[in-house]
Parts: structure tokens; sequence; C-alpha cells
């Protein structure tokens, strides 16, 4: 049995998939039989009654001031046998704290620190935000022992880390929550129903949210183009935020608009019968740190087309369908939305037999990538470090 200290983020930020990744370690580790207690800053200047705009800053007292304090009272007590996990690299500022320790930090994307560091144009960064990010990357440049979600994240941490690695391994994801194969016909009976459109007939889905490298609007180019060139009258559900206004303004100018359909708030189990009555996932995000969506889709009987970059091609592997990366050109964006429009196409054309292959091929891909693979792989590399001396 190990004894693991699992760093968290507070609950008082706005993460949605780093507590469901912590609650998959957390649970996963106790049902293997070990012995997992979870430190996490606590809500103490942030819940003081202040202005909202003020509200981030306090909650940074929260977690890089008191929160540091808390942690040195506590190795007083914690045994020298103990591993110490950090659920995200972006918990970057506390990894000094255990530098000396037997320790491992998993690592998800470095999307918003390649971002202030200028690798990303098309999403320039704050001078804030830049410090901030500096401030996390020589944090977790101070670990020793990572875990990446994927190659792609694994190659980025080895070209952003600052000090010198002892120990890079990679495990990819695996599903946080279960998902099925659900009757397609009834799946879209309960989605029109509940949000009063046209699905009977199908539609193409994206899940994700306005981030820029979830590129919806790329989404809606590539649904334009393809209607443009085909005249299928099928919609297009986009679920995730709300859209932002850009997007906004690129709805209400489209002269689809009225099949283009943005849910928000929608449960796990109807985020199931979404891809389950979808005629494919349309994922052409421009990078990703794994891209869960890919292996839900997979899971739930749903094609997916996608990005052919890593991580994407990484998860979808010979099951997916795939487009180029949307160019930074604007002169070549053309070519790339008829590349999109006529992948759209070939999924829809697929014969019958070759729907059940589709199928049948991505639904082998997802047991890749299953709660049980992920949580064994994970614990062989915990025990490896907390075997070291």
């Amino acid at each position: 049995m190990m004894k693991i200290v699992l760093f968290t983020h507070p609950s008082f930020t706005a993460h949605q998939s780093m507590p469901r990744y912590a609650n998959m370690l957390l649970n996963g580790m106790k049902e293997r039989g070990h012995e997992v207690a979870v430190w996490s800053p606590k809500a103490r200047f942030y819940k003081l009654p202040i202005l909202k705009s003020f509200k981030k800053w306090l909650g940074y007292l929260d977690q890089y001031f008191v929160f540091p304090l808390e942690v040195k009272l506590k190795l007083r007590n914690s045994s020298k046998d103990t591993l110490f996990v950090f659920a995200d690299q972006a918990l970057g500022p506390w990894v000094p704290l255990v530098k000396n320790r037997k320790h491992v930090v998993h690592c998800h994307d470095f999307l918003a620190l390649k971002s202030a560091l200028g690798m990303v144009p098309e999403n320039p960064t704050s001078f804030t935000g830049k410090l901030y990010q500096i401030y996390i990357r020589r944090g977790f440049s101070k670990g020793k022992n990572f875990i990446s979600i994927s190659k792609k994240t694994r190659q980025d941490l080895h070209q952003l880390h600052l000090g010198e690695i002892a120990n890079s391994k990679v495990c990819y994801n695996g599903l946080s929550r279960p998902f099925f194969s659900l009757p397609r016909e009834s799946s879209r009976d309960l989605l029109e129903t509940k949000f009063n459109i046209l699905l009977s007939q199908g539609y193409i889905m994206h899940i994700g949210g306005n981030q820029y490298y979830k590129n919806r609007q790329g989404v809606l180019e590539i649904y334009e183009t393809w209607r443009n060139l085909y005249h299928t009258n099928i919609p297009l559900v986009l679920i995730g935020e709300e859209p932002s206004e850009e997007l906004n303004i690129l709805h209400k100018k489209s002269p689809f608009k009225n099949d283009i359909h943005f849910i928000t708030n929608l449960s796990d189990e109807h985020v199931n019968n979404a891809y389950s009555g979808a005629i494919c996932l349309l994922f052409p995000s421009l990078d990703e740190g794994f891209g869960w969506p890919i292996i839900e889709a997979m899971a739930s009987g749903c094609p997916v087309i996608t990005t052919n970059k890593a991580p994407m091609n990484e998860v979808g592997g010979m099951a997916a369908f795939y487009i180029e990366k949307k160019p930074a050109d604007p002169a070549q964006w053309q070519q790339w939305k008829e590349e999109g429009a006529k992948t759209i196409e070939k999924v829809l054309k697929l014969s019958r037999p070759q729907q059940t292959e589709t199928i049948e091929r991505s639904f082998t891909q997802s047991q890749k990538f299953t709660t049980e693979y992920f949580l064994d792989a994970v614990e062989v590399i915990y025990k490896e470090i907390n075997q070291i001396v």
C-alpha cells in the first residue's frame, strides 16, 4: 500500500475537466488499496464579501500565500515514504514545496504557457497572464517526475521544462465517466423533445468551449461550405458554452442560421445521447492536450472527423476521419473548408456495411482508453517512483 497526497485545484476555481480527472485518480488509487489524502486550498480570502472583479486576486492569496504555509506545516507530520501527486502541471507553484520528496506531476496541455511565450500568435496573452504562466513554469520545472496524457504533451513538457527531468512517461487518459452506444432514434427523439428542435433526421455535432483552439468558428465555416456544396438540410448542434460575441455574429450572418443550434448546460447523460444520435462529431481543433470528445464519441458509436495532428490523431488512430489543421494563411481557408465539407459528405455517404465497420473500429479504439487501463498504468508509475530511495 502506498501513502499518497494528491494536490488538486481548489473547488472555488472554474475548472470543469480537472476535478473529474482528480477524482478519477483519487477513487482509482483508493480502490486499489492505497491511502490517499487530498490537499487543496480552502476559500478564506476568496469568500470575503467584495467586488467580483477582485475575487480572482483574493483566490490567488488563498492558493499562493496561505496554502503553502499550510503545506509546510503538514509536511512536518508526513512520513518520508509519502508520494506527492500533482493532478495538473498548472499547480506548479506548489511543486517546489516537495521537490526533495517523492513526487510526480501530471501534465495535460501547455497551451496557456505556449501562448504566454508568444508561440501561439492567434492567442495573445495579457501582461499579467504572462507573469502568471512564468510563475507556473518556474514551479513545475522544479519537478523531476512527470506523467503526460499524450506524446504531444510529453514533447511540449521537454521543450518547456527549465530543469532536469528524471522520469517522463505517457499515460493516455481514460474516460472519466462511462459512455455507451445508445439507440440512435430514441436519442434523437429525446433531444428533439428537450430542446424543441428538429433532429429526427440526424445532425452534425460539435462539443467544446470558446477557447481559440477548439475552433468553433471553423466548425461553422465547414458546415456552411458543406451546405453550399451539397445542399443537404441537416442541422448543426454545438454543445458547450454560450457562444462568444464573435461566434454570435457569424451565426446571425449565416444563411443557415435556423439550422445551427447552441446547447448549454447539457447533463452527462444527455451528452451520451447527443453523441449516440449524431451522424458524426466534427472536431477540427487547432490543438488539444488530449481530446476527450474523440474517445467519448467513439465509445458512443459516433463517427469522428478531427484534425490530422497530434494528439488528435494519436487518440483517433485508424478509426477517425481526418482533415488538415486550419492554415494560418487566409488564402488557403477556402480549400480547408472544402476539404472538411467533402469529409462530412464522405461520412454521410457511407454504406450500411461501412457504417457498421466504422462504428466497430471506433469502439475498439475507444477501449484503449478505459479508466481501468489508465489507472493501472498510472499505478505502475507511482510504484516505480515510490521505490526510488
